[in-house]
């Protein structure tokens, strides 16, 4: 059971369900440790002051804002502290929305939602919960403060639990305006080539089936680390330049990909 993160209550009008939030991702990935390379010592950062070439400590460290004229202005840790949100131990529901509705753009980080507490009246508040939104395919929309910072948040069903996603504000988006390929004047593709390019999706198409895809780089750096460590040597392939190839005809590429894919 992974530990707790948080601990609260769901809140919407007078209901409020007490949970406790934890993680809902294993960090699978391999971490390094720096080293001097001649001796093996570990590496140390230090905070260096460029002007007086000494240390700085932890507690003469002040935050800057500069602006793009290369001006700045210095921001005390009292003035930090006071325009923090004010802590508590809710997640306040302002809105249930259509979960089909709201883009994937806007998750950001997952979460699951348990219930705390050992009384029957949490779990039944709990379940309750977790059936509506699964009935009504509703999602709650609200906000929480975690670790001095308030987040926007989406609650959902999840396979009879609760599952939170921090979001993104509207604002955080960048916008297809900005995308160079989405202000190109388009240019409408011929019949035949719409056709083929959709007998080639539907060949490809599939449902999803989340434990096919594994992490391929992950593997093989352990594969790597698990030889290292029964001292045998890695051999490095040298490195090949690639040729520019020329661009294929599409149609051509789009004929030849289908009638491989049928061909098994």
């Amino acid at each position: 059971m992974p530990r707790s993160l948080w601990s609260g209550s769901l809140s919407f009008g007078l209901v409020n369900v007490p949970v406790v939030m934890v993680t809902a991702v294993r960090d699978l990935d391999l971490h390094f440790r720096q080293l001097h390379e001649p001796d093996g010592a570990p590496i140390e950062v230090q905070r260096w002051c460029s002007k007086e070439d000494v240390e700085v400590p932890y507690e003469e460290i002040a935050h800057a804002f500069e602006f793009d004229d290369g001006s700045q202005v210095v921001i005390t840790d009292e003035e930090l502290e006071a325009i923090e949100p004010r802590r508590t131990r809710t997640i306040d529901i302002e809105q249930f929305v259509d979960l089909e509705e709201v883009d994937p753009i806007y998750f950001d980080h997952p979460y699951y939602l348990l219930p705390a507490g050992s009384d029957d009246g949490s779990a039944r508040a709990y379940r309750l919960l977790v059936e509506v939104m699964q009935r009504t395919g509703r999602a709650a929309v609200g906000r929480f403060v975690m670790r001095a910072k308030e987040y926007l948040a989406i609650v959902r069903a999840q396979d009879r639990a609760l599952m939170l996603s921090t979001m993104l504000f509207a604002d955080e988006v960048r916008e297809t305006k900005d995308i160079e390929a989405a202000t190109q004047k388009a240019h409408k593709p011929p019949a035949a080539q719409l056709k083929a390019a959709v007998a080639v999706i539907e060949e490809l198409s599939a449902d999803w089936e989340p434990d096919e895809w594994k992490d391929r780089y992950r593997r093989r750096l352990q594969d790597v680390v698990s030889r290292k460590r029964k001292g045998k040597t890695i051999k490095v392939p040298e490195p090949r330049d690639a040729a520019p190839e020329a661009a294929p005809d599409l149609m051509a590429a789009l004929e030849q990909t289908l009638a491989e894919m049928r061909s098994g």
